[in-house]
């Protein structure tokens, strides 16, 4: 409840019981700095089970705001990180809706935890997913992309919506070469989808998964294996979207039979393939006005790992717009002087057709 407020400075106390206080504090009081640092001016203490917050009015009052969101998700079982504390709060700066309500609706719960959107971008995005038969969720690294389509299969398939999860992504080399790797194909393969088998195992029962995959019901398997199928009732993934060629995007999405939801997902700034055509990129511009399929553009702010990440892809995203700025700015300055140097060149310097042969 307000205690004071004095010369343009609020004070403002609230109590909170014990378990949710230190769930609300995090270990080391790292949710309490997180708080601290999105309003900085605000004074933030804690003394037993009441926090006192003063400062400028208008920031101790968003601060008072977000912490009874951060409170009510504590106490309805979410489990609060650094990347929730500065989701809530930017919901709450756009006026978006309440924290506690569009974040803790759990998409699946597997061995105590739950997995749930954890940015106001992943929330449309696995929104999305839900109203349309085709989702593009394109952003970088880190952004859950993959993880939350994953978790829309699982619980696609739980819920007898489909009768089998197909997970793909092309088989490219990253810059390393492996095709001289010994094994056989499955071993040779197994490296560019162990990413997939690994999230599966994180959602799944244990004991469960090697049965589904027995029984067809769960298939992983390279993009090349999609060609020449019609996938009914299934829910598709199609991972690492961006080192699809265009030729390769056509064929996959064309695979779609019915009773099937189909989820493509890539960074268009992690183009592996030697020319660099992706088909993830040109599919943005083929397919942008056509009803029931959405685009979901993921950002830094969706960054769900290390707070590093956020600021890394920020950089390089920086560097490439300026790159990109600086070739634009070069070629159009040297375009009228390549054609009057062209112009310049005497005719017979020019190389001869040959013909008939």
């Amino acid at each position: 409840m307000p205690a004071a407020e004095t010369s343009g400075i609020d004070r403002v106390e609230m109590h909170v019981d014990g378990i949710a206080m230190v769930r609300l504090l995090g270990p080391q009081d790292r949710l309490l700095k997180t708080i601290e640092s999105h309003y900085p001016r605000v004074e933030v203490l804690v003394r037993g089970n009441y926090i006192a917050l003063s400062g400028e009015p208008e920031q101790v009052q968003a601060a008072k705001t977000l912490v009874e969101e951060l409170v009510h998700m504590v106490k309805n079982g979410h489990e609060l990180g650094a990347v929730e504390v500065a989701s809530s709060a930017k919901i709450l700066e756009l006026r978006a809706g309440s924290p506690a309500e569009l974040l803790s609706q759990a998409i699946l719960t597997n061995r105590g935890k739950s997995i749930r959107p954890k940015t106001l971008g992943q929330k449309d995005y696995v929104d999305a997913i839900d109203l349309n038969t085709i989702t593009f969720g394109i952003g970088p690294a880190g952004t859950g992309k993959t993880y939350l389509a994953m978790a829309k299969a699982v619980q696609a398939l739980q819920r007898k919506e489909v009768e089998r999860i197909i997970l793909t992504r092309p088989a490219v080399e990253a810059g390393e070469r492996l095709g001289f790797l010994p094994g056989t194909l499955t071993e040779k393969i197994d490296p560019y989808l162990r990413p997939l088998y690994d999230a599966l195992n994180e959602m799944m029962d244990a004991e469960l998964v090697p049965k589904l995959f027995a029984s067809g019901t769960v298939e992983v398997a390279p993009l090349a294996y999609m060609r020449g199928r019609t996938l009914n009732n299934a829910f598709i993934v199609l991972d690492e979207a961006q080192n699809t060629t265009p030729e390769q995007m056509k064929m996959f999405l064309t695979r779609l039979g019915f009773g099937s939801k189909m989820v493509i997902t890539g960074d268009v700034t992690q183009v592996d393939l030697p020319n660099g055509a992706s088909g993830l990129q040109l599919v943005t511009r083929v397919l942008d006005e056509i009803d029931d399929i959405h685009f979901s553009r993921l950002t830094s702010a969706d960054v769900v790992r290390h707070t590093l990440v956020g600021r890394i892809v920020d950089a390089y995203t920086k560097y490439d717009a300026e790159k990109q700025a600086q070739r634009f700015e070069r070629d159009e300055a040297a375009g009228p002087n390549r054609t009057e140097h062209r112009r310049s060149q005497p005719q017979d310097h020019l190389p001869q057709k040959r013909w008939g042969r």
